[in-house]
């Protein structure tokens, strides 16, 4: 029998002339497979091979398949070629190794390798090397490789297929006999093709049964006891033993409380071998209970408060059957709609006692706070409030939050109807800015009340049978004059009392009336005199005064008094009073004349005949002296003619005399 497997060398290993596609054939040279013994001595099936790649390079593996038990030790051997000479160079292996994983795309050494570090053991010489692993474990069931590396250009080469291993373990296979009793048959087996020749030695809890060499045993077995099996000769790699189920235990995930809604898997668990079979059931005091599932885990996809309760499993093989003891599921969960309670149920009176109550379902139990209509939190976190004496204020809608920490919510509202009699009313007034005179102004009186209140007006006047202005909650002035100003109040009353508002002050203001002006002293005005003129005028607020002079652009004075200290004849004339507020403004005109002074009259016509009777004396005293003058010197002198003069003239009226006076006056003046 003679038949070829394919090896792959890697294109960088080729000369440079060749196709970097080339498929190496290496013959397997004999048709009988070999019996091989490992290291230690155990039992390994083990095929030969040879072979030679082309242009003399070549991997060849005395092995391509091994079969080992767990925990035992294995060699793999290759032997390699490759060409002496390339191109005038000679060949030189730099590096050998073994491998089974890549990183990246380049194999990864063994003896780096984190899986066999301190496990692994090379043995080479010139063109052969054996791998040597110790400890088996079924995770180095691989496909091993090996590498050699040269000075050559691409000179790297890899044996491929390589070694392919195949790590088991002696097993022990259970039949029940009997499905009522514990009576079984165990079998030693191993996928490992063993000598049919061979030894068996059986273990119970470790120790060796004397009597039982073949690979079978049978017996009734107890569920405490386990039991294994070995190859004589090789006692130290004996087979995973065989045993009923440990009692089980159960699991929940999430370990956490466990919330209404939320996944929830019930896991049961048992050390046993072989595997054991579960089955889940509820504690309900039914004797003839229904399993819940036949799997290791009983899964609530969305599991409800109605699944509380206790929960089992049992666990089973052809050993034996245990009971895991119970667990308890706790299904918490939100508050469910909290209903809200009010006793008494019947008219509520203030003053009176009422208790409400708010109650939900929910687990953990839930905390209550309270809320009026106004989002206002009023109580917490009892699930009852009790008003020992409900007042006005006390009306409204109520209602209640239920939490926990698993979620919250809220009630539907309940109307609390309080009746009590009217609160202290307030008075609004529109607009709330400044009353102007002829705008319209509204009152409105307001009270809490339950029942609505009756309101009446009313101004007060000192008046003690006060006639009401209004009764409605509206006093309303479609045009107020000034003489609607004062204090008004209105009365709020149902069936169970009455109340009086405080006084509201209204206000209106006006711009000044017509001013009125008064003149001090009130009888002629002497020149020289002090006069004083007074304006007033009605008006709110209170007005501000000026004064003007007619056919003067400047005003002469402000205020409400204007005096006038030395009044002269120029003073005469009209003056106007203006007064004025931010409302608007008014004038009143009085005219002011100066009246002769008789004293300072009497004292012009004084000077006034002292200076005509002075006039001719001094005309004669002049004209004397001339004449003697002329007598002395030309002529001799003439008697002197008496001219007689008149010294006090005569006048037809005062008048006349003053204007005389007054003329005369002015020459005096301009003589001086």
């Amino acid at each position: 029998m003679s038949f070829s497997i394919l090896s792959y060398n890697e294109p960088s290993a080729l000369h440079p002339l060749q196709s970097n596609c080339l498929v190496v054939h290496r013959e397997i040279r004999g048709a009988d497979m070999s019996l091989t013994a490992a290291v230690s001595g155990f039992v390994v099936f083990l095929l030969s091979v040879s072979g030679t790649g082309q242009h003399g390079w070549g991997v060849t593996y005395s092995s391509t398949e091994i079969c080992a038990l767990k925990g035992s030790t294995v060699n793999m051997s290759c032997s390699y070629t490759y060409p002496s000479r390339i191109d005038g160079v000679d060949t030189e292996v730099k590096e050998t190794f073994w491998f089974t994983k890549l990183s990246g795309k380049q194999p990864v050494d063994l003896r780096t390798d984190s899986d066999h570090q301190l496990r692994v053991e090379y043995s080479c010489s010139e063109k052969s090397c054996t791998l040597r692993i110790t400890d088996l474990r079924e995770s180095d069931s691989a496909e091993y490789k090996f590498r050699f590396i040269t000075n050559q250009p691409g000179g790297r080469y890899t044996g491929s297929p390589g070694v392919t291993l195949r790590v088991t373990d002696l097993q022990v296979k259970v039949k029940r006999l009997h499905v009522s009793t514990r009576w079984a048959q165990l079998e030693c087996l191993s996928s490992c093709r063993l000598p049919s020749h061979s030894y068996y030695i059986w273990y119970k809890n470790g120790q060796q049964i004397q009597s039982q060499t073949s690979s079978t045993n049978s017996g009734n077995f107890n569920y405490a006891d386990s039991y294994s099996c070995a190859v004589e000769g090789h006692e130290d790699f004996p087979s995973p033993p065989v045993y009923a189920p440990k009692l089980p235990s159960v699991s929940v995930s999430p370990s956490a409380e466990i919330v209404e809604g939320r996944s929830v898997t019930l896991t049961c668990s048992s050390d046993a071998n072989p595997a054991a079979k579960y089955t889940w059931y509820k504690e309900n005091g039914d004797p003839d209970l229904q399993p819940l599932s036949k799997d290791p885990q009983l899964v609530f996809s969305s599991i409800q408060s109605s699944d509380s309760g206790e929960y089992y499993c049992t666990a089973e093989n052809e050993l034996g059957r245990r009971t895991s003891k119970y667990i308890s599921i706790n299904v918490k969960y939100a508050p469910k709609l909290p209903s809200v309670s009010v006793s008494p149920s019947a008219e509520i009176v203030e003053g009176s006692s009422v208790t409400l109550t708010c109650s939900s379902d929910a687990n953990p139990a839930a905390n209550y706070t309270w809320y009026k209509k106004n989002g206002d939190v009023f109580q917490g976190p009892e699930d009852i409030y009790h008003f020992s004496s409900i007042s006005s204020e006390d009306r409204g809608n109520y209602s209640c939050k239920s939490e926990n920490q698993y979620g919250e919510i809220n009630s539907t509202s309940v109307f609390i109807d309080v009746q009590y009699a009217p609160k202290l009313p307030s008075v609004s007034v529109s607009p709330s800015a400044e009353i102007v005179e002829g705008s319209s102004v509204t009152l409105t009186c307001s009270s809490d009340a339950n029942p609505a209140a009756n309101y009446t007006w009313y101004k007060k006047n000192g008046d003690p049978d006060l006639q009401p202005l209004s009764k409605d909650p509206q006093l309303v002035f479609s045009s107020i004059q000034s003489s609607d100003s004062g204090e008004y109040y209105c009365t709020a009353e149902n069936e169970l009392g009455r109340r009086t508002s405080e006084y509201i002050y209204i206000n209106v203001t006006y711009a000044p009336k017509l001013p009125s002006v008064s003149v001090s002293p009130s009888a002629e005005i002497v020149e020289g005199s002090s006069v004083t003129l007074t304006c007033s005028s009605d008006a709110n607020p209170a007005a501000n005064y000026t004064w003007y002079k007619e056919n003067e652009d400047s005003p002469k004075a402000s205020g409400q008094i204007f005096t006038i200290t030395d009044f002269r004849a120029e003073h005469s004339g009209n003056y106007s009073c203006e007064a004025q507020n931010r409302r608007g403004r008014n004038k009143t005109t009085v005219h002011l004349t100066v009246a002769v002074n008789s004293t300072k009259i009497m004292n012009i016509i004084r000077v006034t005949v002292v200076v005509l009777m002075l006039i001719p004396l001094l005309l004669l005293s002049l004209w004397t002296r001339k004449k003697k003058t002329l007598s002395s010197t030309t002529e001799p002198q003439e008697p002197v003619e008496m001219i007689e003069l008149d010294s006090c003239p005569e006048y037809e009226n005062v008048s006349d005399f003053t204007a005389a006076q007054t003329e005369d006056t002015e020459q005096q003046e301009d003589m001086l």
